[in-house]
């Protein structure tokens, strides 16, 4: 089995690589099927979830990740769940904001794919 870790690093550091670069780039790794819950709202399908995020309501971003866990998600080992936790800059934001995301990645070929993508915001109390 492959490193579980180390694929969850690689597939972080590309998304968030290419969301901070252009959202609009990152239908490819998104089905039909795909399911992307942000802050609430549920959105099915690539076209749905690149609508969303190319409608987000500033033109920079930039994510400071903090941590990322991983853990196979079936019995099979090939499907895993990813948490990320870390921090956003958005346009000319001086204060980040902090965030946690969990994806579930399901292998096709010889990558993977978002099959869920649960993304929140985390306010102080």
């Amino acid at each position: 089995m492959a490193d579980i870790n180390a694929i969850a690093k690689q597939f972080t550091d590309f998304y968030y690589q290419a969301f901070d670069a252009d959202r609009k780039n990152l239908g490819p790794l998104y089905r039909d099927h795909s399911m992307l819950s942000f802050e609430a709202q549920q959105f099915q399908g690539t076209a749905a979830i690149i609508e969303k995020l190319a409608s987000l309501p500033f033109t920079t971003i930039q994510h400071q990740i903090a941590t990322m866990d991983a853990q196979p998600a079936a019995t099979d080992k090939a499907s895993m769940i990813v948490l990320v936790t870390g921090q956003l800059l958005t346009g000319d934001e001086q204060n980040p904001l902090s965030f946690s995301q969990t994806f579930h990645l399901i292998p096709e070929g010889n990558s993977y794919y978002i099959f869920n993508d649960i993304f929140r915001l985390i306010l102080g109390a």
